[in-house]
């Protein structure tokens, strides 16, 4: 779920000129989906503090709340038997194991 959240994230970047501020919001979508699927991967291990810095991890909190705010609302607005309630589920699961992890590392 969140590999997929990425790549849109990535996708829709590329549409916002550089220095708006929807761009800046999807780059920092987009850095906090990365650390999120790191922690979530657990591919660095110990080493996941030196990959990213204590304010990275600080900073992908605020981006990850967000996109759990947005998709919980997006969510009570369909009907829970569509695929994109379903894909918003499955979003919010990952990201709600995500967010404590930002916090422990």
């Amino acid at each position: 779920a969140v590999e997929d959240m990425l790549k849109r994230s990535e996708g829709t970047k590329t549409k916002f000129e550089e220095g708006t501020s929807q761009h800046t919001l999807q780059k920092n979508r987009v850095r906090a989906l990365q650390i999120a699927l790191a922690l979530l991967r657990n591919e660095a291990g110990e080493e996941l503090r030196e990959t990213f810095a204590k304010d990275d991890l600080e900073k992908a909190k605020a981006p990850i709340l967000s996109l759990i705010s947005k998709s919980e609302k997006a969510k009570t607005k369909l009907d829970p038997a569509c695929w994109q309630a379903k894909m918003l589920s499955r979003n919010l699961c990952a990201l709600k194991l995500a967010l404590p992890l930002l916090s422990e590392v």
